[in-house]
């Protein structure tokens, strides 16, 4: 895993890794918050990557997608890279629902964020890593100090 930005570093849990990417778990129980982070060093935009790389980034993005539409069946997702504060490339990944905090606005800045507590970090840990477990497709690697 590459260092994280400050930023994500105050705002997320490290849950693992895909081949290409640390998925973290944005520290905010509103929504079911993620961030796929390609360990690439530098990396600010989709389009400066690779070729292999991006289409990683898209199978790994896509592979995760489906399982948050499984896992939390969501009225959308909202998928985004943008990096105005952040310029370290990541795409957040965000289950929303009609009764959310804020929809059907934008969540960035709408509401204060609600910490998660380890009880329901672990519960998020097993949901995904029982969906990983039924779809091996993409191989994903926990990390053990998710949920400390």
């Amino acid at each position: 895993m590459i260092a994280l930005h400050p930023q994500l570093k105050k705002d997320c849990f490290a849950l693992g890794e895909f081949s290409l990417c640390t998925l973290l778990l944005l520290n905010d129980a509103n929504y079911p918050w993620f961030i796929l982070l390609p360990n690439r060093e530098d990396a600010r935009e989709i389009h400066l990557l690779t070729e292999p790389d991006q289409q990683q980034l898209m199978a790994e993005s896509m592979y995760f997608s489906r399982c948050l539409q499984q896992v939390f069946q969501p009225d959308k997702l909202n998928i985004a890279a943008l990096g105005n504060v952040v310029p370290q490339l990541h795409i957040h990944h965000i289950a929303r629902f009609r009764n959310d905090a804020c929809w059907p606005a934008p969540v960035w800045g709408a509401v204060d964020a609600i910490p998660y507590q380890p009880a329901q970090r672990e519960t998020i840990k097993n949901q995904l890593l029982e969906w990983f477990n039924r779809h091996p497709e993409q191989a994903f690697h926990w990390h053990e100090a998710a949920t400390d």
